[in-house]
C-alpha cells in the first residue's frame, strides 16, 4: 500500500493563498486542572513546557511582546510574512470568558496576525467558550488543537491525564459543528501500549471530525515524573529507534482516513532535558529519512503491482 498525506502547510496555502504565514507560539499565562489542583497536581507524568516554548515565548512578556518578538524573528527571512498567535503553553481555554477574549483580542490586534491556533485539553472547553469562538471565526481565521495524546483511557490513567477519550471525542465534535476547524496531538509510544494498540488511534481518530493531527515520539524529559518512572523500570517503556519510529509512523499514515492533514510527525525537545530516544537529528533530517523510506515503499509497491 502506497504512503501519502496532507500536509498542514498545504491547508494553510489554500486558506492564505496570497501570502505566507508563520504560527508564533505565546504563553498567555494559563494554568491546567492537572496543576493547579482541581484536578490534580504535578500535571501529566510526561509533562514539561520548557521541551516546546521557543525563547521568545515567556510569560514574564505581554502577548503583544512576545509576537512582536516573534514576528522580528522570522521577517529576517520573510519581511512579507503573516502570523497565527499560536496559544500554545497549557490550556488555553482555562478561564472565564472574558478572560479569554481579552487575551485573543490582545493577539488579534498585532499588526500581521491574521488567526489564532488555541491549544487546550479536551475537558477545558465549554460550550459558551465555542459559541464566542465559532463567532470570532466568522471574521478571522480561529482553529482548536485538543491535547488527546491517546484514545486508551488505560493510557490516560497511566500518565495522569485526569480525562477520558470521551470527553476528547466530545469536545472534537463539539467544536467542529460550529464550523470551527479542529486538530488532535497524539504521541506514539505511550508506556503499556503494544504496536497494535498505537496503530489503533488512528482508527478510532479517523472517525472524528478531525482537520489535522500532530503526531510525535514518546520522549522522556529530565525531571519528570516520567522520567523517574524510566528510570525505576526502564523495561516498561519501548524507546523507539529512529527506523522503528519511521516504519511506525507510515504504518499509523496509512491507517488515517486521507482527508486529514498532518501539522508533525516528530517532535526534538531541548538536548539538556532530553533523556531518551536521543537519534542525533534534528527534525529536517528526520522528515527526509522519513521521505526517503516513503518513496523506497511505493516503489516496493510498484514493483509488487507489476
Amino acid at each position: 500500500m502506497k504512503t501519502n498525506f496532507l500536509e498542514f502547510n498545504d491547508f494553510l496555502r489554500q486558506r492564505f493563498p496570497d501570502f505566507k504565514v508563520q504560527k508564533i507560539s505565546i504563553d498567555a499565562g494559563f494554568t491546567c486542572p492537572n496543576r493547579d489542583g482541581t484536578k490534580s497536581v504535578g500535571g501529566c507524568t510526561y509533562c514539561d513546557n520548557r521541551t516546546f516554548n521557543p525563547e521568545y515565548c515567556q510569560r514574564s512578556k505581554s502577548i503583544t511582546e512576545q509576537l512582536e518578538e516573534g514576528k522580528r524573528f522570522f521577517a529576517r527571512k520573510y519581511p512579507d510574512m503573516k502570523y497565527l498567535a499560536y496559544f500554545q503553553a497549557y490550556s488555553n481555554t482555562y478561564a472565564p470568558l472574558e478572560e479569554l477574549r481579552q487575551k485573543y483580542e490582545e493577539a488579534l490586534a498585532v499588526k500581521d496576525v491574521v488567526g489564532l491556533i488555541i491549544g487546550t485539553r479536551p475537558d477545558c472547553v465549554s460550550d459558551e467558550t465555542l459559541d464566542y469562538l465559532a463567532i470570532l471565526n466568522q471574521r478571522t481565521f480561529v482553529m482548536v488543537e485538543y491535547g488527546v495524546e491517546s484514545t486508551s483511557n488505560e493510557t490516560l490513567r497511566r500518565i495522569n491525564r485526569q480525562h477520558t477519550y470521551e470527553e476528547a471525542e466530545s469536545a472534537v465534535q463539539r467544536t467542529a459543528v460550529r464550523q470551527i476547524p479542529v486538530g488532535a496531538h497524539i504521541i506514539l509510544g505511550l508506556p503499556g501500549e503494544s504496536r497494535e494498540q498505537i496503530l489503533s488511534h488512528a482508527d478510532k481518530i479517523s472517525q472524528l471530525p478531525l482537520m489535522s493531527v500532530k503526531l510525535h515520539q514518546l520522549q522522556i524529559i529530565r525531571h519528570t515524573r516520567m522520567a523517574a518512572e524510566y528510570a525505576a523500570h526502564p523495561e516498561n517503556f519501548h524507546i523507539f529507534t529512529a527506523d522503528e519510529y519511521i516504519d511506525l509512523v507510515l504504518a499509523f499514515i496509512r491507517r488515517l482516513r486521507k482527508d486529514i492533514y498532518i501539522d508533525r510527525l516528530v517532535s526534538q525537545s531541548p538536548k539538556e532535558l532530553l533523556i531518551a530516544p536521543d537519534w542525533g537529528l534534528k527534525n529536517h533530517e528526520f522528515m527526509n529519512r522519513l521521505r526517503n523510506s516513503m518513496i523506497q515503499s511505493s516503489k516496493i509497491q510498484f514493483l509488487r503491482e507489476t
